[in-house]
């Protein structure tokens, strides 16, 4: 009796313990390309993830410098030769747009100068509301991809959920007796892949949800510079 309870005990021990390793050799074909697809999508996801907020950040950065910048010279409708407009910049690409819309105006004939600074301020604030509408798309590009990655990376993982249990039970189904032992390798194999995509869906929420925050921002700081632009080109031209 004791040489069976330490027979029984022996095995277990020596049993390999079940992981991730075991149930991605237990999945079927199918839950382990859905895997493999989710491997990817989480790369994607990082990748866009570090990559944007690392944008965000730079851009922030230039435009706050240009901001300064701009606040040392005295007039902006006729800056001096030595101001440089720095490239790749939203603070600088607003700036040019209006600057370059309110000289394009010319006086018509007959025309009174009021008339025509009206008109150069109107054509400004026009080029500034097409200029923020672009900036406003470019900070949001590739979130779409992350968004897209977020609500359909847990509906993958249970496709590949759902396939491999309805296998097992396949499986089961042509053998004389079925047993949990038959069953269980199957299932836990299954339920890996919809594991796997809520591993790739909570981090992915979370970056989505702050990038997006830092998105709203950086967008409310690009209307409100340009609502101050605008001031101020309308000061000037008086």
């Amino acid at each position: 009796m004791a040489f069976q309870t330490f027979a029984i005990v022996l095995a277990q021990v020596d049993a390999p313990e079940p992981g991730l390793g075991t149930y991605f050799l237990q999945s079927n074909f199918a839950g382990q390309c859905i895997i493999f697809a989710l491997a990817f999508f989480s790369l994607l996801a990082w990748t866009i993830m570090l990559g944007k907020t690392y944008e965000l950040r730079r851009l922030r950065l230039l435009n706050l410098g240009f901001q300064e910048k701009l606040r040392e010279q005295r007039s902006v409708l006729d800056l001096p030769e030595t101001f440089r407009i720095p490239a790749a910049v939203p603070y600088a690409e607003l700036f040019r747009e209006a600057i370059e819309a309110y000289w394009r105006v010319d006086a018509r004939p007959g025309e009174s100068d009021e008339r025509l600074s009206a008109a150069r301020v109107e054509h400004a604030e026009n080029a500034l509301q097409r200029a923020v509408a672009n900036q406003s798309l470019a900070y949001e590009s590739s979130m779409v991809f992350l968004a897209t990655i977020v609500s359909g990376a847990p509906f993958f993982g249970l496709l590949g959920t759902v396939w491999g249990v309805m296998d097992a039970f396949g499986a089961v189904a042509l053998q004389p007796v079925a047993t949990l032992q038959t069953l269980a390798p199957g299932v836990s194999g299954a339920l890996l892949t919809t594991v796997a995509g809520l591993l790739v869906a909570i981090p992915s929420v979370f970056g989505y949800n702050y990038l997006l925050s830092r998105t709203k921002l950086m967008v409310t700081e690009l209307e409100n510079f340009a609502s101050s632009l605008a001031d101020r080109i309308e000061l000037e031209s008086r």
